[in-house]
């Protein structure tokens, strides 16, 4: 920096001080705001026991946690209580029958409301049958309790997408090699991802084949969304993307604990963003054989769409004026005939 353009004034550096705790603040505030303020929501759960009972033990859950907590269902049987666990209609049951009282988790769900609802549990004082035994009916995997590599790893595909969008809008300068490019990344990174999450650490089940699919279209609908701004937008529009996958879409994926865990309204916009989408999706397909799977993947093709279309429209503004600025100077340095 030559000293002309130096800061030589205490109010300047003051102003970039304050600018710096601004931009701290908003990042702190994106990545705890939502974990901090965690508490269920219309948590779906069940209750299988007998009509009179059922009420009774739906009640007590209202009256422990809050009218707005849970979103009971109540159903026939135990059987059926675990189908609906399986089918990842509900997060957890509540069984009371003969034999006792159970609570049914499925930590592969949600490790966060898993824990909850084993609390609960122990919870339940003697005189009304408990501590209720705990079974986890969807279990995560013995190489990862936790949950932590599927939590830890939707940053990386985020990032991943975001990498691919600047390198190919930055590097590559036609709108076809730039599509082909993001479905190349897509599929490499999202197999390598899961090459890792599921063949080193465990942390994933099922087909490899189809969490990679999940993993590539979570990579592809970011890089996708984010050529797609930068080609209305230039690179403002990367900035953009970027920051709204990363501060938003991110912290409100949910992915270690679950929506309905979130402050009201923010879950549901969780799951409209690419990180969400993509934190359930690749849940249900790992756990629970694809379901509860349909919705977050229209998201992620939405995304994925949408952006390509943009990405393929004829008129970039910012690659425009850049090329008209650089058509400008080579003008201007050419020598001009005498």
């Amino acid at each position: 920096m030559s000293a002309r353009s130096s800061i030589t004034t205490l109010p300047p550096v003051l102003g970039l001080v304050l600018a710096v705790a601004a931009v701290v603040a908003v990042i702190v505030s994106a990545f705890t705001w939502a974990n901090v303020r965690s508490e269920p929501h219309e948590l779906p759960i069940a209750v299988a026991a007998p009509a009179p009972l059922a009420e009774q033990v739906s009640t007590q859950l209202v009256e422990s946690a809050g009218r707005e907590a849970f979103e009971i269902s109540t159903v026939a049987d135990r059987a059926a209580a675990v189908d609906l666990v399986q089918d990842r209609e509900v997060y957890g049951a509540v069984v009371v029958g003969q034999e006792g009282g159970e609570i049914l988790t499925a930590s592969a769900a949600s490790p966060a409301v898993a824990q909850m609802l084993t609390q609960l549990a122990a919870g339940v004082p003697p005189q009304a049958g408990g501590p209720f035994r705990v079974t986890d009916v969807v279990p995560l995997p013995s190489d990862d309790p936790r949950g932590i590599g599927l939590s830890a790893g939707l940053l990386p595909l985020v990032i991943a997408g975001i990498l691919t969008a600047a390198l190919l809008a930055t590097l590559v300068g036609t709108v076809g090699l730039r599509v082909v490019g993001v479905a190349l990344a897509a599929a490499t990174g999202g197999m390598a991802t899961v090459g890792v999450l599921q063949g080193w650490l465990g942390s994933l089940e099922g087909s490899y084949w189809a969490n990679s699919a999940v993993a590539a279209l979570a990579i592809g609908a970011v890089g996708a969304t984010l050529l797609g701004l930068y080609r209305l937008l230039g690179r403002p529009g990367l900035g953009l993307g970027a920051a709204t996958m990363v501060l938003l879409g991110n912290p409100l994926s949910a992915a270690g604990s679950a929506p309905e865990m979130l402050p009201e309204g923010w879950g549901t916009l969780g799951q409209l963003l690419p990180p969400g989408a993509a934190g359930t999706a690749l849940r249900s397909v790992a756990f629970f054989d694809g379901a509860g799977a349909t919705v977050p993947l229209i998201v992620l093709t939405s995304w994925l769409v949408v952006g390509l279309v943009l990405a393929m429209l004829p008129v970039h503004r910012g690659e425009n004026g850049a090329r008209a600025a650089r058509d400008g100077q080579s003008a201007a340095s050419q020598p001009v005939p005498a």
